[in-house]
Order: C-alpha cells, then structure tokens, then sequence
C-alpha cells in the first residue's frame, strides 16, 4: 500500500492547529484576567474596572470572532451568506475596536493618575463606569454603520461571486472607520505618553535624596549641639532640648513622606512602563492590518494577496492575545494573583489522584 502525501492537507491541518492554540490562549489568558480581578480583593480597584472590561473585549475577540475567521482562512472561501457575513464583520469591528479604545482610556486614567497627586485617591466608580460606557457606544457606532446601508456596491457581489466577506470597501467609510478604531486612539495615546514621561521625569529630576536629609539631619543636630553647650543656664538646656525634639520629629515625618511618595512614584512608573509595553505591542500588532485597509479602497490594483491579507488580519487579533501576558509578565499584582490561582488548581488535581 502506497500512502501519498498530499502537501494541501498537510497545510489546512497544520494551520487549523496554529489557529486554534491562538485561539484557546486567547481565550485562556483573558479568562484568568477577569477571574483574577473578580475573585481577588485585592485588585477590586476603581482602575481595574478598565482592565477588566478591556479582558472582555479581548475575550470576546476570541469567541465571536477568531473561530469564524479560522474556518474562513482553512476553507478559503465564505459559505455562509450575505447574513452571517455582516454580523460576523459587525462583530469583528465591534469587539476590536472596543479593545483598542480601552488602551485609550487606560491611558488616559494613567494620565490623570500621575499628573493630579490625588486622583488615584479621588477615582470614582462613576467616571471609569462613563469612559467604559463611550468605548463600546464607540466601538458600536463604528460597527453597525454598514449594517445601516454604508457599504460599497460590490459587497454582496464579493460575497455571491468571489466568495469573499470583507468590511464595506467604501472609501469614506474606511476612512472613518479607521481612523476612530485606531490612527486618532494612536495619536492621543502617543500625547498622553508623552506628556506622562515628561511628568515622570521631571518628578525624579527634582525628588530629593538621601544625601539631602543626611546634610538636614547633621545640620539639625550641630544646631542642637550648640545651642546645649553653649547655654549655661538649665531653663535654656530644657527649651533647647524640646526644640532640638521637635526638628528631630519634623525630619522624621518629612523622611517617612518622602518614602511614601518614592514607593508611589516607582509604582507609578511601573505602571506607566506595563501600559507602554502594551501600547508598543498593540501599534507593531494594528498598525500593518490598518494600512493596509486603508490603502485598499484608494487603490484596487494595490490589493494584497490573500495570504498576505491573512497574516495581517491575524496579526492584529494576536493583540488581544498578549493583553493577558503582558500583565502576567509586568504586573506584579496580577502576577501573584495569577500563581496563586495555578497552585489551587494544582493542588486540587492532586488531591483527587
């Protein structure tokens, strides 16, 4: 018996198993997001209500979307009819565009946080409930246009005939469209950063060190020396003494403000430095898809090739792949949070073998 190898097959097998470990690691990762700040108290912060919404839209990325798309991409031609081809876009624009405007308003809220001292005090539930309620009215808006008859004339004709499910090509609606998916969210994040580092270095360039205090405290002291020998009768020892107290006191209470402050600053930038991470992740991710989508309508022969297409599709859903490991990696609260989640459930399985 001669067993033929046919290359075609090799290939829809080895790409459906790429496509499905994205998948499940997609869905994975951002399950853990949402269950961590669900059941942990710890991170049941006012800000956190961003990075969970933020998870959902990843997670719905990953079940509403990447799993037609994976069909679409083995079988290379759409089956499923006008319909299902603008909801299955609807929700592709819906959910991705929802992703990327919540690391505008994460940073945004980062902004707030690092230039007004009492915001991260002050931060109410209502203000991040308002900022997650336009994300998705915006991400909604942009999703359903064409729903609503702003598509190109050749959309149906692309389904019916060429058997392909693209977004409305219409010029002035990709033009919309992308820019309030992502070149504005760009831009503004790029400001807002920019403005955070220049917060953040100015703060360091001026935070007084340890050098500082130890002149303060041996000027207190040698002032506290002087004015003890130096007085001969015990009325000015006593009030000499008391004063050299309280500076002692004042000094005490400047040093323990000034940790306070350093300990805040350095998990400040820490944060700052996550939400860059994510931010550089997401442009290297969007930034070829939206490009090119934007270059489609202008210019048909300039069209890529589908395998090309597909890669930069694909690209972009990688985005709401890395969220969840990026604060695995750089967040030492999720991080914590996210082992001590793992070892129950080692535990547990353990205890039932």
């Amino acid at each position: 018996m001669v067993i033929t190898f046919d290359i075609d097959v090799f290939l829809d097998v080895l790409i459906s198993v790429i496509l499905g470990l994205l998948i499940l690691t997609t869905i994975v990762g951002n399950l853990f997001v949402i269950a961590a700040i669900v059941i942990e108290k710890n991170l049941h912060s006012v800000g956190n209500y961003l990075v969970l919404s933020l998870a959902v839209a990843d997670l719905m990325v990953a079940c509403l979307v990447m799993p037609l798309s994976a069909v679409y991409e083995v079988t290379q031609e759409w089956k499923l009819g006008s319909e299902i081809c603008e909801i299955w876009t609807s929700c592709d624009v819906l959910c991705c565009t929802a992703s990327i405007l919540h690391l505008l308003a994460i940073a945004v809220d980062r902004y707030w946080a690092i230039t007004q001292v009492n915001y991260a005090h002050q931060r109410s539930a209502s203000r991040i409930s308002v900022m997650i309620f336009l994300v998705w009215c915006v991400a909604l808006f942009v999703s359903v246009a064409p729903v609503f008859g702003w598509k190109d004339a050749k959309f149906k004709e692309r389904i019916e005939i060429e058997k392909r499910c693209l977004l409305s090509q219409d010029l002035a609606y990709q033009i919309f469209a992308t820019c309030s998916s992502f070149y504005v969210p760009l831009v503004a994040i790029l400001i807002l950063y920019w403005k955070i580092f220049k917060v953040a270095k100015r703060r360091i360039r001026h935070k007084p060190g340890s050098k500082a205090i130890l002149v303060v405290q041996k000027q207190s002291l040698s002032i506290q020396t002087h004015e003890i020998v130096h007085n001969d009768t015990t009325e000015n020892n006593t009030a000499a003494v008391p004063g050299g107290i309280k500076r002692l006191v004042a000094i005490a209470k400047k040093n323990h403000k000034q940790r306070r402050e350093s300990i805040q600053s350095r998990r400040e930038q820490k944060a700052a430095k996550t939400l860059v991470i994510i931010t550089g992740l997401f442009v290297f991710c969007w930034l070829p898809f939206f490009v090119m989508a934007l270059v489609m309508p202008m210019c048909t022969s300039c069209e890529p090739s589908d395998t090309l297409f597909s890669v930069l599709l694909w690209l972009g859903y990688v985005n709401s792949m890395v969220n969840p490991i990026v604060y695995t990696i750089f967040s030492p609260d999720f991080r914590s949070v996210f082992k001590r989640m793992l070892c129950r459930k080692e535990t547990s399985i353990t205890s039932l073998s």
